[in-house]
């Protein structure tokens, strides 16, 4: 045993010598030792200095193991250094591509379907400003019967971001000049017999880290708050093409964290007193609110899903890499989607169909994986699984009672429940914050924090870039671990329903599949006892987004909690 302990020392040595005469030993440590840097502001790593980033590491290192290091460490550092020097936006992606798939998962490439409920009979109401509730759907029908002209439709839209702004803190810039220039266009086109779909002349408002060319893009972040990208972001393209009127730039946290801005807090319409909840802040507000027809929003960990559940209103995370995320801010390069945040569950189908599929440029996209939507299909072919440890570790009463009456809700539709249990992960923000240190290193290279009202972003940010680059590829290996148990927890159900998140994030629905990338819904089911939303998620299988928008839509017919909405004064 002894000679063989030996025998593998000596092999270990010689392979940090080996590594160290080629000058790549450093690979393993390079966000520790940059830190050692950035902290003595210059000169050449030391023996000393080797042995401090092996702790953060994790490797046990003898004396003349460090010392066989140091000069591969510091050749390497030459090397850092000219790849500093190199300019590295946020926008610049990463050339390896997250795929939610795991071995063994395949379908054939199917044909698109879209078959969406055909436009209800509408009448314009005296009070136009009366419809700044209706869903999508509706509000096509009047456009599409020319009872409102999409000009009519966006004054009144802006009309009410002005007037209800103060109040909710949800609007970075208006629109207005560019709203209505389209809405004027939809008008053309209809009166041309050019149609363009659901989406025609119905006024909408987007994240504040998605780019409207000529207009701001701040991120939520002081620093940017005067930035002006000179492009269109592929969701805003695919809007316009679809015939939306772009009324607003709404709030998101700074960076893309919380529902704190540089213009302050995004407030809740149920409850302006606190939160609107983030990333995707404003985007939840204005929507539940009633200013705009719907929204985008974008979704890392959470950020589309919990301002959609605080604001009462459903928001559809789709699976990764369903919709192309050029021209948006980067927060995590193998964990951002961007989805619609709308009053009904049929309008998340609408705008999805709108905005989904490969554009060429965001290479996580796949080719033959169209989003297909038959409002007719049968719900009650799924199989439902519900996550019955997180429903029975909820402790208010009130959310239980709205979650216990979700469930039965859904027994009395027919269907039969399955009970699941969740696979658990500990690599919660772990991943997202080191690609964030990545996305962000030049802004915290070159202090441009200074300004912003949240102080811990350089320390998490920082922090993040103390991981060795071998912790985070491992880290991703585990995350493929999971992916394959929530594969094998999908073998036996379609959809799965979950309360909100858990205080414990290991065991949380959602949390996991921002990991693994399965697409989840968020859908109101009751009200608090202080009169706020509560709400319930639904996970489905990668790509089957039209699984889970058919049991939403059904629940949300029996239940019609998305009738019910905010008094603004």
């Amino acid at each position: 045993m002894n000679q063989r302990m030996g025998s593998q020392s000596g092999n270990r040595r010689a392979f940090l010598a080996y590594f160290s005469s080629i000058g790549l030993s450093a690979t393993l440590l390079p966000g520790v030792l940059w830190a050692r840097l950035q902290e003595r502001k210059a000169g050449r790593v030391t023996v000393e200095d080797v042995g401090q980033a092996a702790k953060v590491a994790g490797l046990e290192l003898s004396e003349e193991e460090k010392r066989e290091m140091v000069q591969g460490v510091n050749n390497n550092l030459a090397r850092y250094e000219s790849l500093r020097k190199i300019p590295l936006d946020n926008s610049v992606p990463l050339p390896m591509h997250f795929n939610p798939r795991v071995p063994g998962m395949s379908w054939k490439a199917g044909k698109k379907i879209f078959q969406p409920t055909k436009l209800p009979s509408v009448r314009k109401p005296a009070n136009l400003e009366d419809v700044a509730f209706w869903p999508v759907a509706k509000l096509a029908a009047l456009i599409r019967t020319r009872q409102v002209k999409s000009i009519e439709l966006t004054e009144m839209f802006l009309a009410r971001l002005k007037k209800f702004n103060p109040v909710l803190n949800c609007v970075v810039t208006l629109t207005e000049e560019l709203a209505m220039s389209q809405a004027s266009q939809a008008d053309l086109d209809l009166a041309a017999g050019r149609y363009r779909g659901s989406l025609h002349g119905i006024p909408w408002g987007a994240k504040d880290i998605i780019a409207a060319k000529g207009y701001r893009t701040t991120w939520g972040a002081a620093a940017f708050q005067d930035r002006i990208l000179n492009r269109n972001a592929t969701v805003v393209e695919r809007l316009t093409k679809a015939g939306a009127v772009l009324v607003a730039k709404l709030s998101t946290g700074e960076l893309a964290f919380g529902d704190q801005w540089y213009g302050g807090r995004t407030n809740n319409p149920w409850d302006p007193t606190e939160g609107s909840s983030g990333s995707s802040a404003g985007s939840g507000a204005a929507t539940a609110a009633g200013l705009v027809g719907f929204a985008i929003g974008t979704d890392t960990g959470g950020s589309l899903v919990s301002p959609s559940e605080r604001c009462g209103i459903v928001g559809l995370r789709p699976t990764f890499g369903r919709v192309s995320r050029f021209g948006v801010m980067a927060a995590g390069f193998t964990l951002d989607k961007i989805g619609p945040m709308c009053r009904a569950v049929e309008d998340c189908a609408l705008v999805l169909d709108a905005i989904a599929g490969p554009d060429g440029l965001d290479l996580s996209v796949p080719e033959g994986v169209p989003f297909s939507w038959d409002a007719g299909w049968d719900f009650r072919k799924l199989r439902v699984g519900y996550a019955k440890s997180e429903f029975e570790a909820e402790r208010q009463a009130d959310y239980r009672r709205n979650n216990e009456t979700t469930l039965n809700t859904l027994r009395s539709l027919g269907l039969d429940l399955r009970p699941v249990t969740l696979p658990e992960s500990d690599l919660n923000f772990f991943i997202e914050y080191s690609e964030r240190a990545c996305g962000f290193d030049e802004f915290i290279r070159g202090r441009k924090d200074e300004g912003m009202k949240w102080k811990g972003h350089r320390t998490v940010l920082e922090v993040a870039h103390l991981v060795p680059a071998a912790d985070y590829l491992q880290a991703n290996r585990v995350r493929m671990l999971l992916m394959q148990d929530m594969a094998r927890v999908f073998n036996d159900v379609d959809v799965i329903v979950a309360p909100r998140p858990s205080l414990d994030p290991r065991r949380s629905l959602n949390p996991i599949t921002s990991l693994t990338g399965h697409p989840v819904l968020a859908l109101p089911n009751g009200f608090s006892a202080k009169g706020t939303p509560t709400g319930i998620t639904i996970a489905g299988q990668i790509y089957r987004e039209d699984w889970i928008l058919s049991l939403a839509k059904a629940l949300e017919a029996a239940t019609e909690f998305h009738l019910k909405h905010p008094v603004l004064v």
